[in-house]
């Protein structure tokens, strides 16, 4: 391990827990490993032992979509040992977990799907929403797949861009006549 405030297993658990306690949804293995990764004193086969040990123990479960979720027994353990984290590891991994949650939130805003129809074209279905409600649903047919999918892409890079296209063409239409 390198030189780093993290000094043995037990520690690297403990921080696991803490992020496990604190994401707002499930985390696939490479969100967690990202949002663990966060002190040199920790390396890739020690937190890899350690996750596979809180599994093992009933601490973290492993979803069907691969992803680790935090039992109610990880939950109790997270609360009594989080004071075993060192303060300026929680204060990094506070802030990693702030942009971990705000990305995540941002993703479930906006959603985009291709569906096949029986004609060969394809649907392309875009939606925006916000903390309290839908602010676009968006279903556009497309001659192909390669024309839905980047459509999708580019609905995902900037939606309120083309909200707000939207608003304004249907506005400035309604001044033409």
């Amino acid at each position: 391990m390198g030189v780093g405030f993290i000094r043995d297993k037990l520690e690297i658990k403990f921080l696991i827990l803490y992020i496990a306690s604190r994401v707002i949804e499930p985390l696939p293995a490479a969100g967690m490993q990202e949002l663990t990764m966060c002190d040199e004193g920790i390396d890739y086969f020690a937190f890899s032992e350690c996750l596979a040990d809180l599994v093992r123990t009933e601490h973290l479960r492993l979803t069907e979509q691969q992803t680790y979720c935090i039992t109610p027994k990880g939950m109790k353990n997270s609360a009594i040992c989080e004071s075993g984290i060192p303060y300026s590891v929680r204060l990094r991994t506070d802030r990693n977990l702030a942009a971990y949650n705000k990305e995540l939130l941002r993703r479930s805003q906006i959603r985009s799907r291709v569906e096949p129809r029986q004609d060969g074209t394809f649907t392309v279905s875009l939606s925006l929403s916000d903390d309290r409600d839908d602010l676009m649903d968006l279903h556009l047919m497309v001659a192909s797949h390669e024309m839905a999918e980047d459509l999708a892409q580019r609905f995902q890079a900037s939606p309120e861009q083309l909200y707000a296209a939207i608003l304004s063409a249907l506005y400035h239409g309604e001044e033409e006549e």
